[in-house]
């Protein structure tokens, strides 16, 4: 925003994560007085750092995807990435393993990676390079005509343009439907669906216009701030306090509560009104735990019928020793995966034979572990809701180990020199995700645009929402995304005069 259309007006900020830290940049910059409040000891949400005996850890997101993304929010404010950190382009962008001994990189360069996947079935490589053309254009229509512009209300959806590009977008099928029409073979299906574990769905209920993750893993390119993931965090943070936004850590917001001319916030027993505030807090925690009982009118069980993203099964493992053949990024494979995705999504409980997601920085950034030793963080996706006392998580870790082990050979135990886990509880407690969601609200066909949560939150005209529950979604960059067009609706309901309620057309 380069007019300062926000002078003279408050703005609190409920949460830290990449979403508000996006929004206090932008808010801060239009001209208001931004307030983030941020109960943990450092900003960043999920997207937080472990530091221990010389081992460095992201404990979140750890890839770094759609590199423009982040350069248009840093040239908003006359910098560039590189002012802050420096990006290396992986490659291979990642090695798949799988448990019949089968083992492929994927390499940077796409026409090699067509190659893999000739190697695989006739016929595939030329499939392929037309999948993704068709992903280019779902990334292209699908940033450009919804994402951009923000259409986060039914009425944003009612122009000839819109229609035009959702034909294009083909919303109806599903992702693994549409995978099916250009290749047979179940491991390059997998390998044009994985990505869907970064927007916490399924290949079999979340829409086909997300093969726009394949233009963006095949042809953006997969790439890691030097320094890790909190780097560009602390980036964002530095922008947003920059602009003049004030952020406070270790302060935790207990009640929010619509008042006259405001919205008011309390922390232990102090009270702070703000003519505007935004909630980078998953809605359903802010409506049934912050907000006054009410307050905000759903239809009947509306959040009990939510699908939420996978919660997670985190190991961060300081190694002795080298862990050849592990790559930067690691995707160990069962042959078939649809009962994983069923003990997620269908019935929930604990995979029997996991998908194991395994990062090791450290061969990409020796800074990440003493000299001699390996940083490695092994992810599993789990069902939101799972009860995981020590007992399961305790007999899960070695389930897991033996994953790796027998996938790519590499057996971790014996040489683990340092070991933190985080599970469903953690991301329960810590970031108040329902079920303990690692991600929020999945990008379903009935959680996606319109029918996903806005900015303005219904019926308080002063309250926004913000983050990867919200509209455009999961993931840093939409996040950041989220940062902006949060700041525009808040811009706009000032441009047009106070609101005390927003209509349902405008959610």
């Amino acid at each position: 925003m380069s007019e300062r259309v926000l002078e003279e007006q408050s703005v609190g900020i409920v949460g830290g994560g990449v979403g508000g830290l996006s929004a206090a940049a932008h808010l801060a910059n239009a001209g208001a007085e931004v307030t983030l409040y941020e109960r943990a000891a450092q900003v960043g949400g999920v997207a937080g750092r472990i530091e221990r005996d010389g081992f460095r850890f992201d404990t979140g997101p750890s890839w770094y995807l759609m590199p423009d993304v982040f350069e248009r929010f840093f040239e908003t404010f006359d910098r560039g990435p590189d002012d802050f950190y420096e990006l290396e382009r992986l490659d291979p962008h990642y090695r798949a393993f799988w448990d019949d001994g089968d083992r492929v990189d994927i390499p940077a360069d796409p026409t090699a990676a067509a190659d893999v996947f000739e190697s695989y079935e006739a016929g595939a490589g030329e499939a392929f390079e037309r999948y993704l053309d068709d992903a280019e254009t779902a990334y292209e229509v699908g940033m450009s005509r919804f994402v951009l512009p923000g259409r986060s209300r039914l009425r944003d959806y009612v122009s000839t343009d819109v229609i035009a590009g959702g034909r294009k977008l083909n919303l109806l099928d599903t992702l693994d439907e549409h995978v099916g029409s250009y290749v047979d073979h179940p491991k390059l299906r997998q390998l044009l669906q994985y990505t869907l574990v970064f927007l916490g769905g399924s290949p079999y209920d979340t829409p086909a216009l997300y093969r726009l993750m394949s233009h963006v893993d095949f042809e953006l390119g997969v790439y890691y701030p030097q320094g890790g993931i909190y780097e560009v965090i602390e980036a964002i943070e530095t922008v947003a306090t920059d602009q003049g936004a004030d952020v406070h850590t270790g302060v935790e917001v207990t009640a929010i509560e619509p008042v006259e001319d405001g919205v008011a916030v309390e922390l232990g027993g102090d009270r702070y009104v703000h003519d505007r505030v935004v909630c980078n807090a998953p809605p359903e925690h802010v409506e049934r735990e912050l907000l006054p009982s009410g307050a905000v009118t759903r239809l009947g069980d509306y959040w009990d019928r939510r699908t939420y993203g996978p919660s997670a099964y985190l190991l961060y493992l300081g190694v002795e020793g080298d862990v050849d053949p592990l790559a930067h990024h690691t995707l160990a494979l069962p042959t078939d995966w649809q009962p994983h995705f069923d003990a997620i999504f269908e019935t929930p409980a604990w995979p029997e034979n996991p998908t194991v997601y395994v990062n090791v920085p450290s061969q990409t950034d020796p800074t990440a572990a003493p000299e001699g030793h390996e940083t490695v963080v092994a992810l599993v996706p789990l069902a939101p809701g799972l009860d995981d006392p020590p007992e399961q998580r305790a007999a899960f870790r070695e389930r897991v180990l033996d994953a790796i082990a027998s996938y790519t050979g590499v057996d971790l135990r014996g040489r683990i020199a340092v070991e933190e886990s985080a599970c469903v509880s953690e991301f329960a407690e810590r970031f108040d995700q329902p079920g303990g969601s690692a991600l929020g609200l999945a990008h379903t066909v009935r959680q996606t645009g319109p029918l996903r949560p806005g900015p303005r939150v219904r019926g308080i005209g002063r309250l926004y929402y913000v983050g990867g529950s919200s509209n455009p979604g999961i993931g840093m960059p939409m996040c950041l995304l989220s940062g902006e067009q949060c700041a525009e609706a808040i811009s706009e309901d000032v441009s047009g005069g106070r609101l005390d309620r927003i209509p349902f057309f405008d959610r």
